[in-house]
């Protein structure tokens, strides 16, 4: 919980340009459509910083777009703070949650890293969500799908954890 008495989520990718602020704008649309957005701030970031800034990637807004999603984020890199002022730090694939974990300066900072592909349900074959950078549409859209359903699972279990009341 933040200082505000929100439950703060963060997500993180490595440039903060495509699957990190698509997980900001997916779980930050369902929050809002359960009428829980005073009980949460949601933010992403990424372990490098070649695109502080920057909006995401235009392929991702584009792919974005039509499910409905606005994504106006400007990327930022993973601060020490961020282990103070989140209570969950998501990670979109193993090499994020490594360098997290490598990141936090306790262990409990380290406990507030989770793997997004814990949450996946829908996509059994999948334990990550992959980075669409170098792919053609069909990847875009497949972080879409998977952030969707992750997204989906993670807040029924941060409202079933945290008695939050719809």
């Amino acid at each position: 919980m933040t200082e505000s008495g929100k439950y703060s989520v963060l997500f993180v990718c490595l440039g903060n340009i495509c699957r990190s602020p698509a997980a900001q704008a997916v779980l930050q649309r369902m929050v809002d459509e359960r009428g829980l957005s005073d009980r949460f701030y949601i933010d992403s970031a990424g372990t490098g910083g070649w695109h502080i800034g920057a909006l995401p990637d235009k392929r991702m807004r584009v792919h974005a777009r039509p499910r409905g999603y606005e994504l106006t984020h400007h990327a930022r890199k993973v601060q020490a703070s961020d282990f103070e002022d989140f209570g969950m730090i998501v990670g979109m694939d193993a090499a994020n949650v490594d360098d997290l974990r490598h990141l936090a300066a306790t262990i409990e900072q380290q406990d507030k890293v989770v793997m997004m592909g814990d949450y996946i349900r829908q996509f059994p074959h999948y334990d990550h969500v992959p980075d669409p950078y170098y792919e053609g549409s069909e990847g875009f859209e497949l972080v879409l799908d998977l952030l969707e359903d992750a997204c989906d699972n993670l807040l029924n279990r941060i409202i079933e954890q945290n008695n939050i009341q719809q």
